[in-house]
């Protein structure tokens, strides 16, 4: 694999997830840091025919005008993360990779992410059709470029406000005449990037809740194209733990009566969900696995609430009311911190090279077999993280 070169070209280039992958994946590259919190650099995994990262070349889209380097340095400087040594080591990677990046593509943004845009050269799409057209040039021209043999599309930009699907997101039929007008229905942002990554043949992973390549005539276009995705919204901290923690529950016979928990984080993302509009989205996604897991749904609250001091921190707090035996009240409580950027960041390095493959083993639509990775995972009502995991090896070891 060593001769391949392949493309991972990140939607929201310029922020935490995004350049903390950069980061990661040249500190691999250069022998400069472990494969700790990586999944694929353990067995069985390793034993695939994975990409290694010398192989990556990145780049992406971005409405600000923010760098790979420089994003990098924000984190260290705000979020005390990242030695200054690695990021030293590691800047001639960030440099070439941020000149791959392009002006974001946006169609109808909701406010909250419009006021990110600090680009001169940002403009909204007039129709979806041409915003597609957009990512669809700017992708081909990275790949012939850097002469990749293949490209994977990641979304890891502020999550979009819930989208209100209907007739026109069924099947392709219907949704490609809508494409073609000015029709504020037709497709969200994330979508229309979903779209014109598969379309063009490109596999994809979406990081966020936004709704991305979830909708019936996406999956139906993936399964033309021949395409593999992967979604929605990365697992990596408080639900991680719920579906740790729910089957527990479950599996003892302990009735769940309450389950509160309260989020509070920083960053960009932090002040995106800040908007109830978008917040409304990551509610829904962290909220959603407790029936599944518990087989009823207890009382549940979730909060999420932006602290603009812990910049790229987030702590979550979580209170379980639960009945035991002979109807004794007992609870459960505990702490969740952590950097957000470097927890996401491995995942979506496994996601890709595990995406990657299975696209060179003509695998198409979406992956089911990826749940573990993802708090709305697609193709799957399965929620509990061991029953996950066995999915994921259990696929590994029949191709093994």
């Amino acid at each position: 694999m060593s001769k391949r070169r392949v493309g991972l070209w990140l939607i929201g280039a310029g922020g935490g997830v995004a350049s903390t992958t950069a980061l990661g994946l040249a500190a691999l590259a250069r022998g400069l840091t472990t494969g700790v919190g990586v999944l694929t650099s353990t067995p069985p995994f390793c034993e695939l025919d994975l990409d290694e990262p010398p192989a990556f070349v990145l780049g992406g889209h971005d409405i600000r005008k923010m760098s790979f380097l420089e994003a990098v340095q924000e984190m260290h400087e705000q979020a005390n993360v990242f030695d200054e040594r690695l990021i030293a080591a590691c800047t001639d990677d960030l440099k070439a990779w941020s000149a791959n990046i392009r002006t974001g593509v946006v169609y109808q943004p909701g406010a909250a992410i419009a006021s990110l845009a600090d680009r001169p050269d940002v403009k909204p799409a007039t129709t979806p059709r041409a915003a597609i057209d957009q990512i669809q040039k700017d992708l081909r021209a990275f790949r012939e470029a850097h002469t990749l043999d293949q490209i994977l599309v990641a979304n890891v930009a502020s999550t979009e406000p819930p989208f209100a699907t209907g007739d026109e997101q069924l099947t392709l039929e219907a949704l490609l005449p809508a494409l073609e007008r000015a029709h504020p229905a037709a497709l969200p942002t994330s979508s229309l990037y979903a779209f014109a990554a598969i379309d063009a043949g490109f596999a994809y992973v979406n990081a966020t809740p936004s709704v991305g390549a979830t909708l019936p005539a996406i999956e139906q276009l993936a399964r033309t194209r021949g395409v593999p995705h992967a979604g929605q919204d990365l697992k990596t901290g408080e639900t991680l733990l719920k579906s740790v923690l729910a089957p527990l529950f479950a599996r003892r016979n302990l009735k769940v009566l309450s389950w509160v928990g309260h989020n509070i984080l920083g960053n960009r993302d932090g002040l995106v969900l800040n908007d109830p509009h978008n917040k409304a989205s990551k509610v829904k996604s962290k909220d959603a696995l407790l029936g599944e897991l518990l087989g009823y749904k207890p009382q549940s609250i979730v909060s999420i609430e932006y602290v603009e001091s812990l910049n790229d921190w987030k702590t979550a707090w979580d209170h379980i009311h639960f009945e035991g035996f002979l109807g004794t009240r007992m609870s459960l409580q505990f702490t969740w911190q952590g950097c957000d950027s470097v927890l996401a960041a491995p995942l979506l390095i496994d996601l890709t090279r595990l995406t990657l493959l299975a696209q060179r083993r003509k695998e198409s639509g979406s992956l089911a077999y990826l749940a573990s990775f993802f708090k709305s995972p697609l193709g799957v009502k399965e929620h509990d993280l061991g029953r996950q995991f066995d999915m994921l090896l259990q696929h590994v070891q029949a191709d093994a």
